[in-house]
């Protein structure tokens, strides 16, 4: 964050300040040099701390301790008795002083990453390469809604000359909201899915949301490039809803393409890129078929900003997973293969990690950890049925369903006639752990895929240290 007044910050955000004691005003020329947080226990000399409410704790309560630590002032709805600026809503004071930042940075360029699957590795992918560009800020993990959105932007400094973001969505205007936050120069669709549908009303809702991204663009004279996947067509749709010029990325005609692609023998794939400035091949160091596009679409961004295409290449096939529990593999010394994607599940990105299952588990036993989808609305029941359709015709050993919410998956398998393996439901993770440690081994591959609320990243770590 570039240092700001406390008399600064309260211009920015509307704020009233407010002393440690009734009648009391802290000192306006006190200086924020950041970083700004919503943890009390990553206080530091100079930070601000935004008092969030959450679920079981008010961030209010931990307002001394963090001052105590260091921090400059709080962002808070109420006295503190700490210097603080007193705002009507914490998390929009958070954003409009984002914005505030990005205002004072003209230099940065500025990239949004949405999609119904693939956002986070997308982005961590894009960081990677445009790293050596210059000095830039990606969000942690997936930081990517309402709070964390502002939070990766605070995170700029003067020196700092891109910022790559992601965009989620759970409703309708949320992700033009971000795009006032950090106005986007740059645009990527990855895919428009079923993920969420039950807040949008279908798929159709889903491709109108992520298509805000696209309309907040400038239009191609100012420089604003709208990259999508040329292989969707709801994605493609959007260029209807642009003035920036379009960048297409796929697997099929496209500006930026895979060609050849293929597997290794543990299901990462490697393919040869084609962009307008050269060829070269690519080896993903990532699990799954599903990250070609991922790939695609983080080939493009930078050489929009100017990467030659020998070092997208390069990059490319030298990047690494950043982000926990997505596609992440372990291979336990009694030979059993854990993939661990449990930290979000939709449709598409569960077919994916079954597809990615099943080409590691080439020769072995394989069993699937599937727990509920949520955000599926009135469709949930047939989506799940679905994926327990299309994990029996996988050839799955055993499927072990975890949670009353994923129960349809059951009806979708005992539906595959082909399918002999064998089914279990078990009530939760502890439950699913002890169905798999009588059944697991030597030599197995498992797959645990849930959505986050499920929690089964218990079960994912839990197998992967055993043996060890």
């Amino acid at each position: 964050m570039i240092p700001l007044s406390l008399g600064a910050i309260a211009q920015l955000t509307g704020a009233q300040l407010t002393g440690p004691a009734p009648g009391q005003d802290a000192d306006p020329a006190t200086l924020v040099t950041g970083p700004v947080i919503i943890d009390s226990r990553d206080a530091a000399p100079g930070a601000l701390f935004a008092a969030l409410p959450g679920t079981r704790v008010d961030g209010h309560e931990f307002a001394p301790q963090a001052v105590a630590a260091g921090a400059a002032a709080v962002l808070a709805t109420r006295p503190c008795g700490v210097p603080a600026l007193i705002v009507p809503d914490v998390t929009v004071a958070l954003g409009r002083l984002a914005r505030g930042l990005v205002d004072a940075l003209p230099r940065l360029q500025i990239a949004g990453i949405t999609g119904s699957a693939g956002k986070t590795t997308t982005k961590d992918l894009a960081a990677q390469l445009i790293e050596a560009l210059g000095p830039t800020v990606a969000p942690r993990a997936s930081w990517n809604n309402e709070i964390g959105h502002p939070l990766t932007v605070l995170r700029a400094t003067a020196e700092t000359r891109y910022l790559v973001l992601e965009l989620s969505a759970r409703g309708p205007g949320h992700i033009a909201h971000l795009c006032q936050i950090a106005p986007p120069r740059f645009g990527v669709v990855l895919c428009v899915g079923h993920a969420h549908e039950g807040e949008f009303g279908g798929i159709e809702g889903v491709a109108l949301a992520k298509g805000e991204l696209p309309a907040a663009l400038p239009g191609s004279a100012d420089g604003g490039v709208a990259l999508l996947n040329a292989d969707d067509p709801l994605v493609m749709a959007m260029a209807a809803r642009t003035a920036a010029r379009v960048v297409t990325f796929g697997r099929g005609p496209a500006d930026v393409r895979a060609g050849d692609v293929r597997l290794d023998d543990r299901g990462r794939p490697g393919f040869r890129l084609d962009t307008p400035s050269g060829s070269g091949q690519v080896q993903l160091r990532l699990y799954g078929e599903h990250n070609v596009h991922n790939a695609l679409a983080a080939a493009a961004l930078a050489g929009e900003l100017g990467m030659p295409a020998a070092e997208i290449t390069q990059r490319l096939s030298e990047a690494e997973a950043r982000s926990r529990w997505r596609m992440e593999v372990t291979e336990r010394p009694d030979g059993v293969i854990v993939l661990n994607d449990a930290y979000n599940a939709n449709p598409e990105a569960v077919r994916a990690a079954l597809d990615t299952l099943t080409v590691l588990a080439r020769g072995r036993r394989s069993f699937a950890v599937l727990g509920p989808m949520s955000e599926l609305g009135g469709q949930s029941r047939a989506r799940h049925e679905e994926i327990g359709g299309y994990a029996a015709q996988t050839g799955l050993t055993g499927l072990i369903v975890v949670g009353e919410e994923a129960g349809p998956i059951l009806t979708g398998a005992k539906a595959e006639p082909s399918w002999d393996g064998e089914l279990i439901h078990a009530a939760d993770a502890s439950a699913a752990l002890d169905a798999l440690g009588h059944r697991l081994a030597p030599g197995d591959a498992v797959l645990v895929k849930a959505s986050r609320s499920a929690g089964l990243e218990r079960v994912a770590l839990a197998l992967a240290g055993a043996a060890q």
